[in-house]
């Protein structure tokens, strides 16, 4: 199954994805369920499967403005160096824990929306990922059981200022400018996506592709970074880990090739979704 979080109307909500529409699931799950995070967190997916199951779409995907899948996360905690070849790319020493960094939730936007460009940066760049939405959180996960903790899938650009990223060796700074996290369009379950390693990731700048990676080659598989951020936080549902993007981003291509306004950058996991976002120059 397949939900998405969308405004309809001037009204935030949520639905399953069918024959190109939604049908609305707010309200129907259970008392105060009017979000996918409150369904992820009340553990409702499968009731909202059970829901969807035969009906047809109450209106079409052109009556809605998509949101970001999970629009208010309590946590984004993004992997950076997580592919060989981004490794490699980057002349980054080979580590034996995972590079963490953070995201603030209001810098995201959803499929279809547009990216900006910072008005302070002339490096900006893209970045397709997979993100793991966290269904039923914990502490101290064991990594043979943490797959178990899944709500599902998404595609993410985790689009990057470069040069505020290099101010200093932390990253936060270059990854949370206003409107540069694209995150949709759907949030796939779990159950639908089965193993995830068998999965391609994709990103296409203006309809040509500049990565292209297997999921199999995450240096730390999924299992292993629910278990090791949950050694130091508590994961809570609708957490979001951002899982690392392969080599090929622009910074490191010669010459560079960054964002510019006007440009198109999808990010494709075929049997989770495509992710689209124009470029747009911030005002």
């Amino acid at each position: 199954m397949k939900i998405a979080s969308y405004v309809r109307r001037g009204v935030a909500g949520f639905g399953a994805f069918v024959d190109d529409g939604y049908i609305d699931l707010g309200g129907r799950l259970g008392p105060g369920i009017a979000t996918l995070k409150e369904a992820v967190f009340a553990d409702r997916l499968a009731a909202a499967a059970d829901y969807a199951e035969g009906r047809g779409p109450d209106f079409s995907a052109a009556d809605v403005s998509l949101l970001p899948v999970i629009p208010d996360p309590e946590k984004i905690l993004c992997v950076g160096l997580n592919y060989e070849t981004h490794r490699a790319e980057t002349k980054r020493p080979e580590a034996s824990f995972p590079t963490l960094f953070t995201r603030f939730a209001d810098t995201q936007v959803g499929h279809r929306q547009p990216i900006f460009r910072p008005r302070v940066s002339e490096k900006f760049d893209y970045e397709g990922e997979l993100a793991v939405v966290i269904g039923r959180g914990g502490r101290h996960i064991r990594e043979e059981n943490a797959l178990a903790h899944v709500a599902g899938f998404a595609p993410y650009n985790d689009a990057t200022a470069r040069d505020w990223q290099r101010h200093t060796h932390q990253f936060t700074p270059g990854k949370n400018f206003p409107a540069t996290g694209g995150f949709g369009p759907h949030l796939a379950t779990a159950d639908e996506v089965g193993d995830y390693t068998r999965l391609t990731l994709r990103t296409r700048l203006n309809g040509e592709v500049v990565q292209e990676a297997s999921l199999a080659d995450l240096i730390f598989p999924i299992a292993r970074l629910i278990a090791y951020c949950s050694s130091f936080t508590a994961l809570r549902p609708g957490d979001v880990i951002l899982t690392g993007t392969p080599g090929g981003v622009g910074d490191r291509r010669e010459p560079p090739l960054y964002l510019k306004p006007g440009d198109r950058v999808d990010v494709e996991i075929p049997g989770v979704g495509l992710l689209s976002n124009p470029v747009e120059q911030e005002a």
